[in-house]
């Protein structure tokens, strides 16, 4: 999953602290991981791959084990628009493409590189066995072993099996990529993620699987049995799982109407439950009753982050060595700082990213756009003298809060608006925005209303989730007096199509 945030702070994390002020305003995408985090890698804006650090297991990927203060570039890598990264504690690092090919480098005594060997892997190298057809969109890694989501929906996993974390149905390691069958054969997976020693699937359809290790709960079964082959999280049967994000030892699951249900591990407060008692079901978080938007965690640590709907960011569990044990609210913008300021190590948990459309901002376009007579629509006479603007915007004067801070923080209702702008003036950043921020306040009230927006403004991402949003709660918001007032072509056309997805069947 990659995060449209306005800016990107990697001096943060203290790798980066010798880097030159130039050389940081370069970077557009960055992972920091180790057992101190004190490994990282980073793309430039030339889609150039840099990595420094102390180069564990040669997991910089430079062809060698030497440490380097200074960045090196990874030739390899150079051009190949990552998409995806994650790394184990083994340790070793895989990535995604924008072409969905994987290439994984570092510590490999379990496979967990995927190449059919035990040998270490000093550069990245591409895993070609039954991925070869597949665009791979997304990867995960446990501590030693690999998981990897296509864009038909397919997991395929490879490494350390002990527990049953490649899901295979024995455990015997897997040395090369394998389809997770079993109950997921005919299902589509849109989000996955590793805990130490275990995995987790959303599906399409709400639905969360999990499998591998669970002595301390984190499959949310209810018992505390591994498990070698997929099983689906019964207890949230009705409830509609959007993302999914494992710690070290715990799950955390945020539904599609914003609330967050945590499992497994709480030794460290770190399922946010006021105690430090295991959970081995599901159990919701009191969150101040605010919609959450984003639950991040990862497997080396103990700490729990969410942002809400407003940008607040939440965190609890392990916190610089002391237990937090319900969302405590930070001073944060983003989940990414919890983990450079509290974690242990303080690792990133995702790949940090920030848009890459264009380099100029909205704000700045605009600025350099402003008082152009080339494009201008209207024109005003301002003491003698004629300024050229654009009729958007005196339209979005309203707005004029985002063109300044490159952020919007509008009721969904209102950002239709605001896409209806950004769909005419083609400005794709803002257009992402927007579809985000009614993705985010997006209720059974108001979905088939968002729904038609998104047909209208051609907004295909968005439709797929606010058509799936009212699939899933079909019974309330048939109920709806927007239902009832439905432009007869969408309301053809939604019958037809939740008819083949199934939504009438007994």
């Amino acid at each position: 999953m990659i995060k449209l945030s306005s800016m990107l702070d990697v001096g943060k994390w203290p790798v980066f602290a010798l880097l030159p002020p130039e050389e940081l305003r370069l970077i557009r995408q960055a992972c920091v991981f180790g057992s101190a985090a004190n490994e990282a890698l980073y793309v430039t804006v030339n889609d150039e791959v840099f990595a420094l650090g102390t180069n564990c297991s040669g997991c910089l990927g430079l062809g060698d084990l030497q440490s380097t203060i200074e960045p090196r570039r990874i030739d390899v890598l150079c051009g190949k628009k990552i998409v995806s990264l994650s790394y184990g504690t083994g340790p070793h690092v895989v990535i995604a493409t924008a072409d969905g090919e994987v290439y994984a480098w570092g510590h490999n005594g379990y496979s967990q590189l995927g190449n059919g060997t035990t040998n270490h892997g000093l550069t990245p190298a591409l895993v070609s066995t039954n991925l070869l057809s597949k665009r791979v969109t997304e990867v995960a890694c446990g501590s030693h072993h690999t998981i990897a989501l296509t864009t038909d929906g397919e997991v395929y996993a490879w490494g350390y099996n002990n527990s049953g974390q490649v899901g295979s149905g024995s455990t015997a390691n897997q040395p090369t990529p394998r389809r997770v069958s079993s109950c997921l054969q005919n299902k589509i997976v849109v989000n996955i993620a590793c805990g130490q020693l275990c995995s987790m699937a959303v599906l399409d359809n709400g639905e969360i699987y999990g499998w591998g290790y669970n002595c301390n709960g984190q499959l949310g079964l209810g018992n505390n049995g591994n498990q070698q082959t997929p099983c689906r999280i019964a207890a949230l049967q009705g409830v509609n799982i959007v993302q999914v994000a494992c710690g070290y030892a715990h799950t955390l699951a945020l539904t599609d109407e914003g609330f967050v249900y945590a499992w497994g591990a709480n030794s460290y407060g770190q399922l946010g439950t006021g105690n430090k008692s295991n959970q081995a079901l599901p159990t919701p978080i009191n969150t101040d009753k605010e919609r959450i938007v984003e639950v991040a965690a990862c497997h080396t640590s103990h700490t729990s982050a969410a942002k809400t709907q407003s940008g607040q960011v939440l965190m609890w569990g392990q916190c610089r060595g002391q237990a937090v044990a319900s969302p405590h609210l930070t001073h944060f913008s983003s989940t990414d700082d919890v983990f450079a300021c509290f974690a242990t190590p303080a690792v990133t948990w995702h790949l940090l990213s920030v848009d890459g459309d264009d380099y100029l901002t909205v704000a700045q376009s605009l600025k350099k756009e402003f008082d152009s007579p080339d494009i201008s629509d209207l024109k005003f006479l301002v003491d003698g003298k004629c300024i050229h603007v654009h009729k958007a915007l005196l339209k979005i004067r309203a707005f004029l809060e985002y063109l300044y801070t490159d952020t919007i923080n509008l009721p969904p209702e209102d950002a239709i608006g605001l896409l209806d702008l950004a769909t005419f003036y083609r400005e794709t950043r803002l257009k992402r925005l927007c579809q985000e921020t009614i993705k985010r306040g997006i209720s059974e009230e108001n979905a088939i209303t968002l729904l038609s927006a998104a047909v209208k403004y051609e907004a295909r991402d968005l439709e797929e989730f606010c058509f799936k949003f009212c699939v899933n709660h079909l019974t309330a918001v048939t109920q709806t007096q927007a239902f009832a007032d439905m432009d007869h072509d969408l309301l053809k056309n939604f019958i037809s199509k939740a008819s083949r997805y199934g939504a009438f069947k007994n």
